[in-house]
């Protein structure tokens, strides 16, 4: 569905992106997993062309997504921000419906109130401010903003990065749900490996621009991938592992 041929961003002497060449298949859920600064949010914003390849094409069926109507490109993509991004002077409501309103279409009240409750939010809460909303909350308004349009695609930039644990496994078990149900593909960048390998069915890990692992996580978890990749990974585990070790302190203190 998605091709990346040999993609290129480049600034000045810098490459953010260098040389990038993958395939995505339709309905895969794949988790573009990196340090800072090694060009995730670069290609993915690549995609619905809110930045443009230096070299290389983003093919979508087959088709330079650059040479593509922006409109109806943008209707095939929905696209999770990081930080939120809702506007703060529009309700919940307008905040949805501000896509297929700069497309020339209305959205109605009842599509806003089926959004919603996609995202498990009371359809009330429409005319509600995004001030008033909680982080976790302003958050589902952002995902139920992304699947306005009936998206093919959905693309999502650290969307839990700013949530609190609790809510952050909350949305992130929602959005895989959505991604069945509504037949999705969708590419989530994420900076925690322990994210990646819950939610996706597929990792890709960017160091330095380039794709240097791409792997289940079954196999990433099973020690492939290389260097980086078992780097990464090696966080959740050893979390992971200290956790046990306090749990046996705490049980044999109890028994004591």
């Amino acid at each position: 569905m998605l091709r990346f041929d040999q993609v290129e961003r480049r600034y000045g002497e810098v490459f953010a992106v260098a040389g990038v060449d993958c395939s995505i298949a339709k309905g895969s859920f794949v988790a573009l997993v990196g340090a800072s600064g090694s060009g995730k949010s670069t290609l993915l914003k690549m995609v619905n062309t809110l930045t443009v390849p230096s070299a290389g094409q983003v093919l979508l069926d087959g088709a330079d997504v650059t040479q593509s109507n922006p409109a109806i490109l943008r209707r095939r993509i929905g696209y999770v921000f990081q930080g939120i991004g809702l506007f703060p002077h529009f309700s919940v409501g307008e905040n949805i419906a501000i896509g297929p309103r700069l497309a020339g279409q209305t959205l109605a009240p009842e599509r806003i109130a089926e959004l919603l409750q996609l995202v498990e939010l009371d359809p009330e809460m429409a005319s509600r401010m995004p001030d008033q909303l909680s982080g976790g909350q302003r958050q589902r308004v952002g995902v139920a903003r992304a699947l306005a349009g009936d998206p093919e695609i959905l693309l999502m930039d650290e969307p839990f990065g700013a949530l609190d644990p609790i809510t952050r496994d909350a949305l992130g078990e929602r959005v895989r749900q959505l991604h069945l149900e509504l037949g999705l593909t969708t590419i989530m960048v994420t900076h925690d490996m322990a994210e990646a390998l819950l939610l996706a069915d597929r990792v890709l890990v960017m160091q330095s621009g380039e794709i240097v692992a791409d792997e289940t996580p079954r196999s990433l978890l099973s020690g492939a991938g290389g260097e980086i990749a078992q780097g990464l990974v090696a966080v959740p585990r050893d979390h992971a592992a200290k956790l046990a070790v306090m749990e046996a302190r705490s049980s044999e203190g109890a028994v004591a």
